[in-house]
């Protein structure tokens, strides 16, 4: 048997991110991550398009992913000077319809209140700045400049990661199977592989599995893996202007950025043509072929001409009541905490979401930011937050 002040479960981006703030607030208890998967080869982490924007229709949302673009400009300050997660500060280009356009217009009003430089582009403006557009349909774009772009995940987490090592945090590898919760500072995580681990928290962190986690605790979270497609273009005669754009989001949802010498696209299915196998290594070109690559050729002419390069699979962790984070303690468990169901923004949320959990943990409650409206008790009453701007 073993003992720990905080368990979490789960090592890819949200754990780790609680584990480095525990450390850089000073938590002077012991901390022990779970991961089933040392190798990181599935996890959600490694398999994202890493984007970073403030372009969120929800205040917390985007006050959550300031805190990352904060990290990004003192980066080396922080983890130290060879630091360095590729981060493209290309800018997002969210375009809409004339039906599209007053949403767009109102999520850019909430976002310059919150301090972003969100910029609404008609026509004229866009094919000046973006000759490789072509503006049919098109009624505006929001585009948000050069704090908004990618990152490259692995190298975040990476980071994270080393910083709660260094601190004196422990990895175990293995499956959880049983969580027991007996009092608001004693509890209890069984793996799989007849390990015990008493303690007195539980995060977890699982990412696209955490309701299975949550079950093993005989609690319900509304967070379910949903498999998302990217797929890695070639375009030989993309003209340079191209391979500088931001990552640009048509109003049917399907997007692309520049990525090296090549592109990565992709488009998230409704909710009634969600992809049922669930194996990574399966994946499904005909989405490409009759979904994306239409809508692509239509708004970039360049791309009428590519070569699928490559392609991969990986999990949102989806919370099905309104595709927002579950941040917090369970109310009647408070030593049972959430980070969980960032349904696609998990990256860029990652610094703040493992800020708030490591805040919860420490003064059992949040101190930099209020993010009461993404605890449990809105999932526990039904009470969705909607985000318009999920990608």
């Amino acid at each position: 048997m073993l003992t720990a002040d905080v368990v979490i479960v789960g090592g890819g981006i949200m754990g780790t991110a609680v584990a480095h703030a525990l450390a850089v607030a000073g938590f002077d208890g012991s901390v022990v991550i779970v991961e089933r998967d040392p190798s990181y080869r599935e996890a959600s982490t490694g398999r994202s398009a890493g984007g970073v924007r403030l372009q969120f229709s929800t205040p917390e949302n985007i006050r959550m992913s300031a805190v990352t673009v904060d990290l990004l400009e003192n980066l080396k300050s922080v983890f130290g000077a060879d630091a360095d997660v590729a981060f493209r500060g290309h800018g997002y280009l969210i375009l809409a319809s004339a039906e599209g356009h007053p949403v767009l217009l109102e999520n850019a009003a909430i976002q310059r209140a919150d301090g972003a430089a969100t910029q609404i582009l008609g026509p004229s403006e866009l094919a000046r700045r973006f000759p490789w557009l072509a503006t049919d349909g098109i009624a505006a774009g929001a585009f948000g400049g050069p704090a908004e772009g990618w990152l490259d995940p692995a190298s975040l987490h990476g980071l994270f990661r080393q910083s709660a090592l260094a601190s004196g945090c422990r990895q175990i590898n293995g499956t959880v199977q049983a969580i027991g919760l007996f009092g608001p500072d004693e509890a209890a995580v069984e793996l799989r592989e007849g390990i015990r681990i008493d303690c007195s928290k539980v995060v977890n962190a699982a990412g696209a599995w955490a309701g299975r986690v949550a079950a093993a605790a005989e609690l319900e979270l509304p967070v379910e893996p949903r498999k998302r497609f990217v797929f890695v273009l070639e375009c030989r005669d993309a003209p340079e202007s191209l391979r500088r754009a931001p990552l640009t989001v048509d109003p049917s949802g399907v997007y692309f950025r520049p990525e090296g010498r090549y592109f990565i696209c992709g488009l998230s299915p409704g909710e009634n043509e969600e992809p049922i196998d669930l194996d990574l290594d399966a994946i499904d070109h005909s989405w490409f072929e009759d979904r994306i690559w239409p809508v692509l050729a239509a708004r970039v002419p360049a791309f009428e001409a590519v070569k699928v390069a490559s392609a991969w699979a990986g999990y949102y962790d989806v919370n099905t009541l309104d595709h927002n984070a579950i941040i917090g303690p369970h109310p009647d468990h408070s030593n049972m905490l959430f980070i969980n169901g960032f349904s696609g923004h998990g990256i860029q949320q990652a610094a703040a979401a493992g800020r708030a959990i490591a805040e919860h943990i420490m003064h059992g409650r949040t101190v930099s930011l209020d993010l009461t409206r993404f605890g449990y008790d809105r999932i526990r009453d039904g009470r969705p937050v909607r985000e318009r701007n999920v990608i």
